[in-house]
C-alpha cells in the first residue's frame, strides 16, 4: 500500500524493482522499503515566481495521508507536480503514521494510521471504527492548529492514498467546519453507515473527489464503488473516477485533475 511511480503512476507493487517515472519531473529510486525521489533540474522559467503572482494567490494548505506502511517524507515530491500559481501560496504537509501494530500483518507494526483487518480490502471487509476515530483526532488537531494560524478552511484540502485515502474520507465528515475538499485515491468508506449521524451539517457541504483504479487488487474497486452509495445516503458533494487498467496507485492523470479540481474550489485571498 506505498505510493510510487511507475512509469507515468504513483504504485503500490513490486517493491525491490528500481522505477523511473517521468524524466521530465522526478526519477524514483526504490532503496529497501525508502523511497529516495531525485528532483531533476527543471526549466528556469518554471520556477520564476512572480511577487505580484504571489500576493494575489490564496493561502492554502494540503495535507496527504501517505497509506500502510509508507511515510510522509516519501510522497513530498507530489508537491512538485502542482506548479499552477495558485498553489504558490500553497502550504502542504505530509505526516508519516506512528508505527502500530496491525492485524493484516499478522499483528506486527509497521506505519499504520490504523488497523486493517484484511488484504485485499473489499466492500465487506471488518471496520476498526475505534482506532479510525482516534487517528481522525489527530487529522483534525493538524487542521484546526493550521485554521488558527490564519487559513481560511474553505482553503483547506486533505488527500490520502489507500489508507490514508480512508481517513481523509472520516477525516473530512466529521470535522465541524466546511472544508475546501477531501480527495480520496484507492481509498474505502471505513466506517458503517450508523456514523452517518455523527456527520456535522457544514461537513456535508464538503465536497469530496474519489479516484480509484479498477485494476487495484490491494483495495478492490468494489471498495471503491461502495464509496458512492455512501455519500449519497450522507447527503455529500462528490465526484467519482474509475480508471481502467490502473492498479493500487496514483496516475499523473488523476494529480493532474486534482491540481485543477483543488484550483476551482480556491477561495479568493481578495
Amino acid at each position: 500500500m506505498y505510493c510510487r511511480i511507475k512509469g507515468s503512476a504513483w504504485m503500490a507493487e513490486d517493491m525491490h524493482s528500481i522505477l523511473l517515472g517521468n524524466p521530465t519531473v522526478l526519477l524514483a529510486v526504490i532503496l529497501g522499503s525508502t523511497i529516495i525521489f531525485i528532483l531533476l533540474i527543471q526549466p528556469r522559467h518554471l520556477l520564476y515566481s512572480s511577487p505580484k503572482a504571489d500576493s494575489m494567490a490564496a493561502r492554502s494548505f494540503v495535507l496527504w495521508l501517505h497509506g500502510l506502511g509508507d511515510s510522509g517524507p516519501a510522497n513530498e515530491p507530489i508537491k512538485t507536480l502542482f506548479r499552477s500559481p495558485e498553489f504558490r501560496n500553497t502550504k502542504w504537509s505530509f505526516p508519516s503514521a506512528p508505527e502500530n501494530p496491525v492485524t493484516c500483518n499478522y499483528g506486527m507494526g509497521m506505519p499504520s494510521w490504523f488497523d486493517i483487518h484484511e488484504i485485499p480490502v473489499t466492500a465487506d471487509s471488518p471496520k476498526a471504527e475505534s482506532d479510525v476515530l482516534k487517528a481522525v483526532q489527530n487529522v483534525h488537531a493538524m487542521i484546526d492548529k493550521e485554521v488558527a494560524a490564519g487559513t481560511n478552511p474553505n482553503n483547506v484540502f486533505v488527500c490520502g492514498f489507500s489508507q490514508g485515502g480512508a481517513l481523509t474520507l472520516a477525516s473530512v465528515l466529521l470535522y465541524p467546519k466546511k472544508l475546501g475538499g477531501g480527495a480520496v485515491f484507492s481509498g474505502w468508506v471505513p466506517f458503517n453507515s450508523s456514523i452517518i449521524e455523527k456527520f456535522p451539517e457544514d461537513a456535508k457541504k464538503t465536497p469530496i473527489l474519489w479516484s480509484h483504479g479498477m485494476a487495484d487488487k490491494t483495495v478492490l474497486f468494489e471498495a471503491g464503488q461502495a464509496g458512492p452509495p455512501f455519500l449519497e445516503q450522507a447527503g455529500v458533494t462528490f465526484e467519482f473516477k474509475a480508471y481502467p487498467g490502473l492498479g493500487h496507485s496514483i496516475s499523473n492523470e488523476e494529480l493532474q485533475f486534482l491540481e485543477s479540481w483543488i484550483k476551482t474550489r480556491l477561495q479568493s485571498s481578495s
